[in-house]
């Protein structure tokens, strides 16, 4: 037991022994009435009765109050609901409601107002921003709904129905959270909104509250649900299914350097039981969560040696999550897979993208450096669209970056133009391939050509071709 729950286990017992010193005085003082104003008629049976009575109060006025101070309802900060409160609550409701709306609201910018105003001020803005969601939707004639802090700055509430009718609702509180204000601080914040209609398991819900919240704020396409054709239960056990099985797809496409193919990337898709393909965006977060991105990695990296690299220099590159690049046991299998197959040596190229920056850099340089003596490349990908990645190519000794695909698009746009320039003068300094990827039309090729880039790739170039179904 670790000292803070002994110190919270010692503070609930002294604080139920004064809570019921009083009782048992009175009951104390009660029987004791009892046996001096009617000693002489009392029997052997009042004595064991008494003691009886006097245990078992005891006994349940401690045990009823030290539980009753292990279920917290409301948050210490915010003062709505606890996340474990909420989520009972919730699943009550959505047992008797057939149509229920979760929404999402969330503070993006709390660990700013910490480390900028002190913690307390942080604080002082959630209980704020709650109070201000509870006016905002009593004002709105909705009331009585259950609403918790269940992390960070982020709350949800639960509302009767189904999300249409509260569209317009959340919509316009998130343009007037726009111009919300607490002590001057400025308040960024997020909605996110889904219904029944996704599932009716709540813990699916939460998870595609925030699924829905990360499109949003990364300002891509609005997909309101992911995967809306199954049912996030049905995902698992697809996923699972799919990786014990090994069935998925696997295509690759050619990389040139100018005209000549130099490496060719491997794509995979997983199969359902119906034979229809998953996207990966409908599943990569499903592998995370069930701990099979490694099992994924593997299995994907395999069949690629097995049928992407032939008899020539063409080298084999394909995306592997950075979880795995930094699991042992991972490393293991693929020191044993190019020890079984040496001509795959120096063939290998992995490319990186992550949004999250991993802060162990000196870790995280270390594990590259013996993969790469392993005899596998790295390039990090989506540079220019995610600040990790600038930051591991400060930081990690890699073999190429790829450009992200928006600077591809808009190639022919001189702002744009130059920042690849740039990026790719910087490069070349550091004695790193720089590749270009999504090239769709003679023009934006001929575009790339007038830059220092050392792989292409795209429709243009070379179509997807599929080299295995599993």
């Amino acid at each position: 037991m670790y000292l803070p729950e002994k110190k919270e286990r010692e503070y609930r017992f002294r604080l139920a022994l004064r809570m019921g010193l009083p009782i048992f005085a009175l009951m104390f003082a009660l029987i004791l009435h009892t046996f001096i104003s009617t000693y002489e008629n009392l029997n052997s049976a009042f004595y064991i009765e008494s003691l009886i009575v006097l245990i078992f109060g005891i006994y349940f006025i401690f045990y009823l109050i030290y539980r009753g101070y292990q279920k917290k309802i409301t948050d210490d900060v915010s003062k709505v609901f606890t996340r474990t409160y909420l989520y009972r609550y919730i699943k009550k409701e959505l047992k008797s409601n057939k149509e229920y709306t979760l929404v999402l609201i969330s503070l993006d910018n709390l660990n700013d107002i910490n480390n900028r105003y002190g913690i307390k001020s942080g604080d002082k803005v959630l209980y704020e921003v709650g109070l201000w969601i509870c006016k905002y939707l009593e004002d709105n004639n909705i009331t009585n709904f259950p609403i918790g802090h269940v992390k960070g700055g982020d709350f949800i509430l639960g509302l009767k129905g189904i999300s249409s009718e509260f569209m317009t609702m959340i919509e316009l509180m998130n343009l007037k959270a726009d111009d919300l204000k607490i002590d001057d601080i400025e308040i960024k914040v997020q909605v996110a909104m889904n219904d029944t209609f996704f599932s009716n398991d709540l813990e699916y819900m939460v998870e595609n509250l925030f699924e829905i919240k990360e499109f949003k704020k990364n300002k891509t396409k609005d997909v309101k649900y992911i995967g809306e054709d199954i049912k996030p239960n049905e995902l698992e056990q697809y996923v699972i299914s799919a990786v014990r099985s090994k069935n998925f797809m696997l295509m690759k496409q050619d990389v040139y350097n100018g005209d000549k193919v130099v490496m060719r990337e491997c794509f995979a898709k997983l199969k359902r039981p119906d034979g229809k393909y998953m996207h990966q965006k409908s599943y990569i977060k499903v592998l995370n969560r069930l701990r099979l991105m490694i099992d994924y990695d593997y299995m994907i990296l395999e069949k690629s040696v097995e049928n992407c690299i032939e008899e020539s220099d063409v080298m084999l590159a394909l995306s592997v999550s950075p979880t795995s690049i930094r699991n042992r046991s991972f490393f293991l299998k693929l020191k044993e897979l190019i020890d079984l197959n040496p001509h795959i040596k120096n063939r290998i190229m992995f490319i990186l993208s992550e949004k999250e920056y991993y802060s162990y850099a000196q870790r995280y340089s270390d594990i590259l450096k013996n993969i790469r003596k392993l005899g596998v490349k790295i390039t990090i990908d989506k540079m220019g669209s995610y600040q990790s990645s600038f930051l591991y190519f400060r930081e990690l000794d890699v073999d190429a970056i790829r450009m992200d695909g928006i600077y591809t698009k808009d190639i022919e746009d001189q702002h744009y133009y130059n920042i690849v320039n740039g990026f790719s003068k910087m490069v070349k300094d550091s004695d790193t391939k720089i590749w270009m990827k999504m090239i769709e039309t003679k023009q934006t090729l001929e575009k790339i050509k007038e830059l220092d880039i050392d792989y292409t790739q795209g429709k243009y170039l070379s179509n997807l071709e599929t080299i295995y179904e599993g």
